[in-house]
């Protein structure tokens, strides 16, 4: 969904630079100071323009069009705000080697307080020729906006923009269309240079350059002018709602974008926690094509003593057709309340395709730690001795402030800040399939290379003992792929894995049954009745030791006073004789035993199986209410075998 604020500023944007396209010659105007015509080429200016262009009003003081045969009154013809001539005709009449304007003020007002003004110095069009202009470039430009409470300001450098057709532009904005036309393109090429903006709260955006291709789009019912009004209001009734989700509809379809580019991108905010600097190197996006996507490269981010940059951010395979689809069908439902479902919310999710992410680094803010304080029975020297050679620190090297104060405060400690510590990824793909009801019928995240210090695990199940192991840095390679069959509604956990260099690797499969998209809405009804509904179908454990079951057996048996073969013996007989007991001493419960004990004299690979004899699974309220593990292992097909 759009929010208001959001449409009036994108609304704003798109009617100055139409404005600046226009120059006063694709809407009313008025007045013109008529002079007599001339068939031969000359020069003609006009003064006091006021152009109204939907709910933005433009004024020039000054516009001189060069090189034309048009007469002045053939021009105020062209120009009156009250011809009976459609703009198509006059427009087309429209013929001048170049067009100055040396100063041109979009003024935009509401919805609300909301107001946004926008002036351009020296804006000059060159070739204008039935109503298209070859060239339009603007030396720069000063915006300030109020948005409710909140005002902002910033400046453009260069504006130039190319091939553009003012009799498309004004369908666009101002004539009713089907939606289903052909894309029309409005402008060839935009570039935009060194853009700063900023707010009263302290942010500060700044762009280097913009530039886009291949700008347009088709014609809507309302106009778009009439549909970003409707958008921009938002919806508090029923009918409101209808019109604000087709209106929003049709402006996503409509519009054509060929391709973006973005450089220098920075966003700066003077927190009084500590300023914050966001960076972009470059944005790219292509409608299609190879490159078809969007593509974020050298990003950092830095806060006080944190910093974390990305090589490389890509988003490939996006699809705002599901998004449609359900504002589609939201206009279409009369008489209902106002407001949005958690079902409607859910639908109105585009298709997210892949997302793949590349040399990942965060250095974590520095920690001090003090030294170690001095022995109680340390004294400060009596006044008037010489300095202690015996003290380190002090004697003819040291520095005499740095001993006047250790000798003042002999308690006194030296605060140093602690080695760096960085989290690293090399890669990292998180892929979706096509959505089903709001969510993904596949998803699959993939982690390669993730590096980070062990102590940062402090208090997670298994991984935040490695410290004790010895573990000081972790190498991890992490894979999560599920898919859920709505009509079964089942979740198949394809691979959740965990593998770490010199550790291992742990990986879960399996099926669950009763899990339907209404799970994903994060409502709480939605969580408590899986309780009721959800089971257990299958499972698959598959565990491979790389070094860290020996690390473990050593730290037991120094805690224990044994030798590691001792205590490895021990748990060879706990795992044979203790597990059957302690899971019902039936078939299975001994099969898992025995394969626990193989594993535990020679650890290599774990492999468990199980599969519920009921083809329904065993329900979640099944497995929290049971007695015993022996109760839920009777209900199971189960199948264990070490290395």
């Amino acid at each position: 969904m759009i929010h208001p604020k959001a449409c009036f500023r994108l609304r704003s944007a798109l009617a100055a630079a139409g404005a600046m396209a226009l120059l006063g010659l694709g809407v009313p105007l008025a007045p013109v100071a008529a002079q007599e015509g001339a068939a031969a080429v000359q020069d003609i200016t006009v003064t006091d323009v006021v152009l109204p262009l939907g709910g933005t009003l433009l004024k020039a003081p000054k516009l001189t069009a060069s090189g034309t045969r048009l007469s002045k009154e053939d021009l105020a013809g062209i120009l009156r705000p009250d011809s009976s001539v459609p703009w198509e005709t006059r427009l087309a009449q429209l013929d001048a080697g170049s067009l100055t304007v040396p100063v041109l003020t979009s003024e935009n007002v509401g919805p609300g307080e909301n107001r946004q003004i926008v002036t351009y110095r020296d804006v000059v069009a060159r070739d204008v020729r039935g109503g298209r202009v070859g060239e339009l470039i603007a030396a720069g430009a000063t915006i300030s906006v109020v948005a409710g409470p909140n005002r902002s300001s910033g400046t453009y450098g260069q504006v130039r923009a190319t091939d553009l057709d003012l009799a498309a532009l004004n369908r666009l904005y101002t004539l009713p269309g089907d939606g289903k036309g052909p894309v029309q393109r409005v402008y060839g090429t935009v570039q935009v240079s060194d853009v700063t903006y900023s707010d009263a709260r302290g942010t500060t955006v700044k762009i280097a350059r913009l530039s886009g291709r291949d700008l347009g789009g088709r014609q809507v019912p309302d106009g778009w002018n009439g549909a970003f009004e409707i958008v921009a209001a938002g919806f508090q009734g029923a009918n409101d709602r209808r019109a604000f989700a087709g209106a929003a509809a049709d402006l996503i379809e409509a519009t054509a974008l060929g391709s973006l580019e973005m450089q220098g991108l920075s966003v700066s905010d003077s927190d009084p926690k500590g300023p914050v600097l966001f960076e972009i190197g470059r944005v790219g996006y292509a409608s299609a094509g190879s490159d078809a996507g969007t593509v974020l490269q050298d990003l950092s981010f830095s806060r006080g003593s944190l910093r974390a940059q990305i090589g490389r951010l890509a988003l490939a395979g996006t699809s705002l057709a599901p998004t449609v689809a359900a504002l589609r069908g939201i206009a279409a439902e009369p008489g209902v309340e106002a407001g949005l479902s958690d079902v409607e919310m859910r639908r109105l999710a585009p298709t997210l395709g892949n997302l793949t992410l590349n040399d990942l680094s965060i250095d974590l803010p520095s920690e001090v730690a003090p030294d170690p304080a001095p022995p109680r029975d340390a004294r400060a020297p009596a006044r008037g001795a010489g300095p202690d050679a015996s003290r380190p620190g002090i004697g003819k090297a040291a520095d005499p402030k740095v001993a006047d104060l250790k000798a003042a405060d002999p308690l006194a400690v030296t605060v140093s800040p602690r080695p760096a510590r960085r989290i690293g990824l090399r890669n990292a793909v998180l892929a979706f399939g096509p959505p089903s009801d709001g969510v993904p019928s596949t998803s699959r995240l993939s982690l390669n290379g993730l590096s980070l210090p062990a102590d940062l695990l402090a208090g997670a199940p298994i991984l935040g003992m490695l410290p004790v192991y010895g573990y000081r840095d972790l190498d991890l390679d992490v894979v999560a792929d599920a898919s859920l069959e709505e009509k079964a509604r089942d979740l198949s956990l394809r691979e959740i894995a965990v593998a770490g260099r010199d550790i291992g690797t742990v990986r879960l499969s399996g099926t669950l049954g009763g899990i339907g998209p209404e799970l994903f809405s994060g409502s709480l009804p939605a969580a408590t009745m899986l309780m009721f509904s959800g089971s257990a179908k299958t499972l698959d454990l598959t565990v491979e030791n790389a070094g860290l079951f020996e690390r473990f057996l050593t730290a037991q048996s120094k805690d224990m006073s044994l030798k590691p073969d001792e205590l490895r013996k021990e748990y060879v007989t706990a795992s044979l004789l203790g597990v059957p007991i302690i899971l019902g001493n039936s078939a299975a419960a001994k099969g898992i035993g025995a394969a626990m004990g193989q594993f535990v004299m020679k650890p290599g690979k774990l492999v468990v199986h199980a599969k519920a004899k009921e083809p329904a699974g065993i329900g979640f309220i099944d497995l929290g209410a049971a007695r015993s593990p022996a109760a839920v292992l009777d209900r199971l097909e189960v199948e264990a075998k070490a290395n």
